[in-house]
């Protein structure tokens, strides 16, 4: 079965995809920068350990960071933080239930580089995927989103390059980044290589020949892009440096800086979401939308990500809603 992608917001995601995780007959394959267990996440994690001891096959994989967001140490056998003890004790837990879990980035040099920034839920046919999701508090407070689509043939792609992925991680290599085509969509995927993003790559291809360019993300666009945005007709929308945090805070601030770029965002709640939609000279409507910054900084530093490159009206039309409902 292939259905159109459907917007979920993040807390209509964790509901959906907990929900569907109860009625797993065969495989459910769930990857996130950060998964912890506190009061958001409670219901997803209970219907995961309860899927692998019915049988059905889970894997589970979420990158060290996740310590480091949660404000303890960055590796699982020491903690701080109350939420960093019970995100240990929810990894012990996964593996007495029989979830295959994974930590990912053990072995990285830097805190930064190399990070596993997909998000992706594979749960029998249906994907959830191509949207900036964590699976925290913190994450799912945020302005963002995920798209869920009930197709065999993506769902088992995903899958092949969730294993792909786990592979590369256990050997501490990365790859290539590359495409492959879901119907008349295109899937892009960052495999980790420093340097080289194809997500990055068509966004400013993309850039380069549109005739208006919306952006949304939770930092301002660096390197190349940005220099292509200010050269077109282009609305920007990233976090005022007031709405964030630590790092977080210095890095729009630096890129503020260094572009010139200024934001149209102007809620409070943290804008997590990564999308640009391309108006092209022959009338066509580009989306790019997954978990890519837009900034050059992922390029360098090697992140993992993916995103959709699509000209479908109907997810262009769910990324113009949302836009228009949530961010502006």
């Amino acid at each position: 079965m292939t259905s159109f992608p459907k917007l979920l917001l993040p807390a209509a995601y964790v509901t959906d995809a907990a929900r569907h995780i109860r009625l797993a007959k065969t495989r459910v394959s769930l990857l996130s920068m950060v998964v912890a267990d506190d009061a958001s996440t409670d219901e997803l994690i209970d219907a995961l350990s309860e899927a692998a001891e019915r049988g059905v096959d889970v894997e589970v994989s979420a990158d060290i960071f996740t310590y480091g967001e949660l404000g303890g140490f960055f590796f699982p056998t020491r903690y701080r933080t109350v939420q960093s003890r019970k995100t240990t004790h929810m990894s012990k837990r996964f593996i007495k239930s029989g979830v295959k879990f994974t930590w990912l980035g053990r072995s990285r040099a830097t805190l930064f580089s190399g990070r596993t920034h997909i998000k992706w839920c594979m749960i029998d046919d249906t994907v959830y995927s191509f949207g900036g999701v964590n699976l925290y508090q913190k994450g799912i407070e945020c302005n963002d989103y995920m798209f869920k689509i009930d197709d065999k043939t993506l769902a088992d792609k995903l899958i092949d390059e969730y294993h792909r992925l786990a592979r590369a991680d256990a050997g501490d290599y990365s790859y290539r980044s590359h495409s492959f085509k879901h119907g008349d969509d295109t899937v892009l995927i960052d495999g980790g290589f420093v340097g080289d993003s194809i997500i990055y790559r068509h966004a400013c291809k993309l850039a380069a020949e549109a005739t208006h360019v919306i952006l949304a993300s939770q930092y301002c666009p660096t390197g190349k892009l940005s220099g292509l945005l200010k050269k077109t007709n282009s609305q920007l929308y990233f976090n005022q440096p007031s709405n964030a945090f630590n790092l977080s805070r210095a890095v729009i601030r630096i890129g503020m800086f260094f572009s010139g770029h200024t934001t149209l965002y102007t809620k409070s709640r943290y804008l997590h979401a990564k999308f640009m939609l391309f108006d092209m000279p022959d009338g066509r409507r580009v989306a790019l939308t997954g978990s890519h910054n837009f900034v050059n900084a992922g390029v360098l530093l090697g992140t993992r990500e993916i995103a959709l490159q699509t000209e479908n009206p109907h997810t262009i039309n769910q990324l113009k809603d949302f836009l228009r409902n949530v961010v502006i």
